[in-house]
């Protein structure tokens, strides 16, 4: 959800999967990305919209993704989780 969040308007499928490979080092398939992407749409934390076909001969539509209102308070619940549970354990990781 960040890497949508982050991409704005140029949200699809391997403008993701580069941006959450750039952001984290590990490469992931797209099939991975989209089955994610169905997921999330299912749970209407994000919405697609299909885009015009590409300007060159044969050209696919992209498929288009933007945060929901509820994307953007689950992501914010699942943050304020992970802020919480990362300062409850720090000294145990900076003690080792």
């Amino acid at each position: 959800m960040l890497a949508i969040l982050g991409l704005e308007d140029n949200a699809y499928g391997v403008t993701i999967r580069d941006e959450i490979g750039r952001a984290t080092g590990h490469v992931r398939t797209l099939g991975s990305i989209y089955k994610s992407l169905e997921r999330l749409e299912q749970k209407r934390l994000v919405s697609s919209r299909i885009g015009d076909p590409l300007g060159v001969r044969g050209g696919r539509r992209r498929t288009y993704y933007s945060f929901r209102a509820e994307g953007a308070a689950a992501l914010e619940q699942s943050l304020n989780g992970l802020r919480t549970l990362s300062q409850e354990l720090e000294p145990r990781w900076r003690l080792g």
